[in-house]
């Protein structure tokens, strides 16, 4: 299984490249959840604090200012400590 990606602190340069600031966003408050990603998905945080724990696997913290890419197929536990608000985009 492929695992979480994450470049901190993205240039803004990649984030134009990208077209991040045109991709749809999603916000969500502080709580836990199971999610599964059928498909791959890039995303961009605005804001937040989150511990993603794969299925299996080594939880991930994520938050503001990191460029996120959960693959397709992966089954995980968002833990989300501060309310998130981030870009995001399926392959």
């Amino acid at each position: 299984m492929s695992k979480i990606e994450i470049e901190p602190q993205v240039a803004a340069d990649v984030l134009d490249e990208l077209d991040v600031y045109s991709w749809p966003v999603w916000q969500k408050e502080v709580s836990c959840f199971p999610w599964h990603y059928d498909s791959a998905e890039t995303c961009y945080f605005l804001a937040g604090d989150v511990i993603v724990t794969p299925e299996g696997g080594e939880p991930v913290r994520v938050g503001k200012g990191d460029l996120v890419t959960f693959p397709a197929g992966m089954s995980c536990t968002w833990d989300i400590r501060l309310p998130v608000r981030k870009h995001y985009s399926f392959d």
